[in-house]
């Protein structure tokens, strides 16, 4: 006679494949980082997983809180708006100055990258946004400020 049920013990490993990840985790993830329009600007994919602790800071918190709640191999597609990513544009981060404060005979390209030595002494990295006549406009934002983000993950790990 075949009983009515099976008895399977539980295995550990599938504790980890059914686990969902928590604030504290150790995760990898891959990625895939586009903008709306569908042009990549990152993937962890050539590179390996991303890995790190989440809620700890690391990333982004519309990232950070996206992996919350998901178990090994699931994949998941999300858009983050700019306060859920690198934050908005700020206008008083950009400002206008004459060529003649650059170093002579330095070829100033819009989309160039500078750095800028604060009074503290820190060193930032400034764009330039745009060159008209003797103007030079410079950005101090980070270049995803005011960015809509679009993330295609999968949970590679939990530990």
């Amino acid at each position: 006679m075949t009983p009515p049920f099976f008895y399977y013990p539980r295995q550990p490993e599938m504790d980890v494949l059914m686990r969902k990840v928590e604030k504290g985790d150790q995760v990898q993830v891959h990625y895939t980082g586009t903008f709306p329009e569908g042009e990549k600007f990152d993937s962890s994919e050539a590179r390996g997983p991303l890995s790190f602790e989440v809620g700890s800071g690391q990333m982004i918190p519309g990232f950070d809180a996206a992996v919350l709640g998901m178990t090994v191999g699931e994949k998941k597609k999300f858009t983050l708006p700019p306060e859920e990513a690198y934050g908005p544009h700020n206008p008083e981060l950009v400002a206008v100055y004459e060529k003649s404060l650059f170093p002579e005979g330095m070829e100033l390209e819009e989309g160039m990258i500078l750095e800028s030595r604060m009074e503290d002494g820190t060193v930032i990295p400034i764009r330039i946004a745009g060159i008209d006549g003797e103007d030079v406009t410079v950005d101090a934002n980070f270049p995803m400020a005011g960015k809509t983000l679009v993330f295609d993950i999968e949970l590679v790990a939990i530990s």
